[in-house]
């Protein structure tokens, strides 16, 4: 299952962004509201869970910076990666979107599409807001 987020400006360079982002730390000022849990577990991972959602434990797979930040599930019982794509516009601005790509059953894909959407949904526009 591959899911993408709009693609958001935000007034950070692309490196600055993928710095941002490679700090797990800094997901916490881009959760919903209704999150029930953000903890970190190690300097590169950390666990997070949304109301009515089972806990999640992701961990920075790879950062190629000013273009791409990937983070991977720590738990093979949800095997997915969110991708950050950064496309630098200037020294000032970049574009990204999140892409998130999941191996899952034709049951659960569907039952986790909409959460997943708004999830994406939520995290860029709290990235825009950066």
């Amino acid at each position: 299952m591959n899911l993408t987020s709009k693609k958001v400006t935000l007034n950070k360079s692309g490196e600055e962004l993928c710095l941002f982002l490679s700090d797990v730390k800094n997901f916490e000022q881009l959760m919903p509201e209704n999150i029930n849990k953000f903890e970190m577990i190690r300097e590169n991972a950390f666990v997070f869970a949304l109301k009515g959602m089972p806990e999640i434990a992701l961990e920075v797979k790879k950062s190629n910076p000013p273009n791409e930040v990937v983070l991977g599930a720590i738990s093979d019982k949800l095997p997915f990666t969110l991708t950050a794509n950064v496309e630098p516009v200037d020294d000032n601005t970049s574009k990204a979107e999140l892409l998130f790509e999941g191996d899952f059953n034709s049951m659960m894909a569907m039952m986790i599409k909409s959460p997943i959407s708004k999830f994406l949904d939520t995290l860029t526009t709290n990235m825009e807001k950066l």
